[in-house]
């Protein structure tokens, strides 16, 4: 519970300058530590007044220039402050979403299945490896898709769209590595998925249903060694 007093607040630092906010109450963010003081630590928020991490709301004890992920809330005196405890407002169940939902992510960490994502900054969900097309950090906010509501209520996440919408995204990624290395890529049917993964972001599924989607609209050209922008296909 948060100390009733009022705290020594964090002035912003000479020379700093703030814009629009980095963030709001009721968001889940990953903030850098500007002050520690024996109030708790102060977090930069985008704001004129640095946001209070508690030291009952800490994991760990934050160092100045360190990042920690919060989730802001207002307490008992309707103050902005900072929990690094999540699991206290964020659900292992997502309630009003289903398979195909566009949802804002934040990524909170890495697992041995992949990674931990805040969903819609209320809920839990997993991005597994295989489903990952890009490298990802800690506290990084991306756009992304629910792939599966598990029956335990839990969600699997995916970086692409479903159905028609991901093939899209997938063609466009390969019209613009072709563009990017001269209109030709060594990559086909017979390519290693890992090798497709590392240069494109994409599963070889994925690979092989945009470039035959490319190849029907006339915008590439198939060889036994890879593929070619068709002439006007740039």
């Amino acid at each position: 519970m948060s100390d009733s007093r009022e705290p020594r607040t964090s002035r912003p630092a000479a020379g700093r300058r703030y814009r629009a906010p980095k963030c709001a109450v009721g968001e889940v963010a990953y903030l850098e530590v500007v002050t520690v003081n024996e109030t708790g630590a102060f977090l930069d928020w985008g704001h004129p007044k640095d946001l209070l991490l508690p030291y009952g709301e800490q994991r760990f004890r934050p160092s100045v220039g360190k990042r920690v992920l919060v989730r802001i809330y207002e307490d008992q005196q309707g103050r902005p402050v900072a929990s690094q405890k999540l699991d206290r407002f964020v659900a292992d169940e997502a309630r009003g979403l289903s398979a195909g939902d566009e949802v804002a992510l934040v990524i909170a960490e890495q697992t041995d299945l992949g990674f931990k994502a805040v969903v819609e900054h209320r809920c839990w969900g997993l991005l597994y490896r295989d489903d990952v097309t890009r490298p990802l950090r800690r506290g990084q906010r991306l756009t992304g898709y629910v792939k599966r509501l598990r029956d335990d209520g839990r969600l699997d996440l995916s970086l692409l769209p479903p159905g028609e919408a991901r093939l899209d995204v997938v063609g466009e990624a390969v019209l613009k590595a072709l563009r990017e290395s001269g209109g030709y890529l060594p990559l086909g049917d017979k390519s290693d998925a890992a090798e497709i993964k590392a240069r494109l972001g994409v599963s070889k599924s994925a690979f092989k249903q945009a470039i035959g989607r490319l190849y029907k609209r006339r915008l590439i050209t198939l060889s036994p060694t890879g593929i070619r922008l068709a002439p006007g296909g740039d």
